[in-house]
């Protein structure tokens, strides 16, 4: 591509194409776009403008948050970010020189190889974008091995991650089909009246978006004697207390990881999971790193299963997507070697006991739950009041009380998606309760 450098050399470009100059390229952008009037205030010494920007983030905090909704509230060590903020962690470049980027590419195989310990799959990739991008992948992966094009997907799955699933498919043959689930998860046999053999995959979140927890064992196997794939969404903190989807034989695993290690910002950054059993391997998205031996003999690391046609042969590439979110993978792979087995057991009891805890206060005082099933850190409660009053008054104390379910589910105006997280002691959940109690 040519890029014009001197004066002459715009000029004769310009002239190319028809115009006098650039701006008349321009003219069909309003002005006010343009050219908006910045208003920008005097400028500030550094030091004037450190405590400036001090006294905006005082105003940002919040006493509490109980959403959730795939955003979690965790605690992370400081240690994992002083270790993966290094520069030479924060500053490495994608790894496609394996000789000059052993140590990124270790720290890659190291964090698949936890994935794999962790979702009880054959292999992991290097990451992807985030959860919904990753099922989104997962789905086209099914819809390509099997030749079908039916992917089963019921209601209690996170609906922006149904969106997703959507855009990506909106291109290919494969289509979704959302298969309702009043009692707040999917029934089995609902399941098997709308498998087909043009079913291509069931796709199920557990825990799902309403927090209750799947009968992951028999929606499995009704899918596959139906010949289809079955696609795991999963919440990885849960794994400390629920089975991993290898156990129930998944044959891909997917997950947002946002919870392992990575703190809350404003929309991300995120990370997402992908594992798969073996028979997927080259069907599968995304960068793997690979471990073999140089010629001396010593242990060595590269980027395999690829040979770059992900990069270069379009649509006839397994995705395209070629890269990683090598810094969060970094961060959670540190996060979960300082937890282990049983930090991480632990860890999901807090969650399970302080959530249930809640739940019990917040029935006794008049928001009884929705839905009856077995749930984890995240549950269902029925207002007396509508849900969005509750925000708003909450939001006066600083409190963010959870998800109004109105905005995604019409049926389902008058309640309220409640997260309950380790962060929280009984003293926290007891004020949350009291809070509501009285609005």
């Amino acid at each position: 591509m040519f890029i014009p450098h001197t004066n002459k050399q715009k000029q004769e470009m310009l002239q190319t194409i028809g115009v006098k100059s650039f701006d008349e390229l321009l003219t069909n952008i309003p002005q006010s776009v343009l050219r908006p009037p910045m208003n920008l205030p005097a400028s500030m010494t550094e030091m004037e403008l450190v405590r400036h920007m001090e006294e905006l983030a005082e105003q940002d905090r919040l006493a509490s948050s109980y959403l959730g909704a795939g955003a979690y509230e965790h605690f992370v060590p400081t240690s994992v970010w002083a270790l993966a903020l290094r520069g030479e962690f924060a500053t490495a470049y994608t790894p496609y020189q394996a000789e000059a980027s052993q140590g990124t590419l270790q720290a890659i195989y190291e964090f698949q190889t936890l994935i794999c310990a962790l979702l009880g799959m054959d292999v992991a990739n290097a990451s992807m974008y985030d959860g919904a991008s990753a099922a989104a992948e997962a789905c086209l992966v099914a819809a390509k091995h099997t030749g079908r094009t039916d992917i089963l997907i019921p209601e209690t799955v996170h609906p922006q991650t149904r969106q997703v699933i959507d855009t990506y498919l909106s291109r290919s043959e494969a289509k979704t089909r959302v298969i309702q689930c009043p009692k707040g998860i999917l029934d089995p046999e609902t399941l098997k009246q709308n498998l087909s053999d043009q079913t291509a995959a069931l796709l199920f979140q557990n825990p799902n978006f309403f927090g209750g927890l799947e009968n992951v064992q028999a929606l499995s196997e009704a899918a596959h004697k139906s010949g289809a794939l079955v696609i795991a969404s999963t919440y990885p903190v849960a794994l400390g207390l629920m089975a991993p989807p290898g156990e129930y034989n998944a044959d891909i695993a997917v997950a947002e990881a946002q919870c392992l290690g990575l703190p809350l910002g404003y929309g991300g950054p995120y990370l997402g999971l992908f594992a798969c059993q073996k028979e997927l391997i080259r069907k599968m998205p995304g960068r793997v790193v690979g471990q073999t031996e140089d010629n001396d003999g010593r242990r060595a690391f590269v980027l395999t299963l690829q040979a770059r046609e992900q990069h270069i042969r379009r649509e006839k590439a397994t995705s395209n997507i070629c890269t990683n979110q090598a810094l969060c993978a970094l961060a959670s792979t540190i996060y979960m070697a300082l937890l282990g087995k049983q930090g991480l057991r632990h860890l999901a009891h807090l969650n399970f006991q302080k959530a249930h805890y809640a739940a019990s206060e917040l029935e006794k005082h008049g928001f009884p739950l929705v839905f009856k099933n077995p749930f984890f850190n995240e549950f269902v409660v029925k207002c007396p009041v509508p849900p969005e009053k509750i925000v708003q008054k909450c939001a006066t104390e600083r409190v963010l009380p959870g998800l109004p379910l109105g905005q995604y589910f019409p049926e389902h105006k008058d309640h309220l998606l409640v997260c309950v997280t380790e962060i929280k002691t009984k003293q926290d959940i007891d004020q949350f309760v009291q809070m509501l109690k009285k609005i």
